[in-house]
């Protein structure tokens, strides 16, 4: 990768690792880029956020690139989730821990089964409490950790498919293909108020948006030693 391909724009295909945000994957790309190319000022930016606790496909967008991030973001997600059930989390996931265990030991393969084919569509989804998106100017997360009361509202959401489906009680994995906006968080709480007995997300990774792969990513990106110029 030479200087003139990230001033005519790059789409980079990352790999995110855990416990990284977003956030912080754009800012280490950028300043690499400035080092390693010498420039003062350069555009980056992501094509939509993938939360710290999951790992996957993190598109970043160079120069004039950066106006393709719009129409990826619109494209289509596929994630590789695991959910816990029989337990929740105030976060959905794993950043908080886990509260209101109950039994799950009669809940049946038919059961999540049946469960996950009524998320199949379009769905009114209410976003997570710990997410990114804003509030009277505030992001809900900041809000929530103040301990403030947040209240999310429900929006439409499509669940295009649900399959690939693994079952080894209280853990239920699945590969999930759904529309922009789709919080797989609220999806796992969700299943889990549908069974009767809570769920939150142990593990997400996103494989896919629209055409790009996670198979074509590559964390070396982010990493200290790696050199743009010897990219591809």
């Amino acid at each position: 990768m030479q200087i003139e391909d990230i001033q005519a724009g790059k789409v980079l295909l990352v790999d995110k690792p855990l416990d990284w945000t977003s956030f912080q994957a754009v800012n280490k790309i950028k300043f690499k880029l400035k080092r390693e190319f010498k420039l003062r000022k350069i555009k980056v930016g992501h094509a939509g956020t993938l939360d710290p606790k999951a790992t996957g496909l993190l598109i970043v967008c160079t120069g004039k690139a950066t106006k393709q991030i719009p129409l990826i973001q619109d494209a289509e997600k596929e994630y590789r989730a695991e959910i816990k059930i029989g337990v929740q989390t105030e976060s959905y996931d794993t950043e908080k821990p886990e509260i209101l265990h109950r039994d799950y030991t009669h809940i049946t393969e038919e059961n999540i089964s049946a469960a996950l084919g009524k998320f199949i569509g379009e769905i009114d989804q209410r976003p997570p409490v710990f997410s990114a998106l804003k509030i009277d100017g505030e992001r809900a997360y900041d809000l929530a950790r103040a301990g403030q009361s947040v209240e999310m509202k429900a929006r439409k959401t499509t669940i295009h498919y649900i399959k690939d489906v693994e079952i080894s009680l209280p853990l239920v994995s699945f590969t999930v293909g759904c529309s922009k906006g789709t919080y797989i968080r609220s999806l796992a709480h969700d299943i889990g108020q549908e069974l009767g007995v809570g769920a939150y997300l142990t593990a997400l990774r996103r494989t896919k948006i629209g055409a790009y792969s996670v198979e074509e990513a590559s964390s070396d990106y982010l990493t200290n030693d790696f050199l743009f110029s010897e990219a591809e």
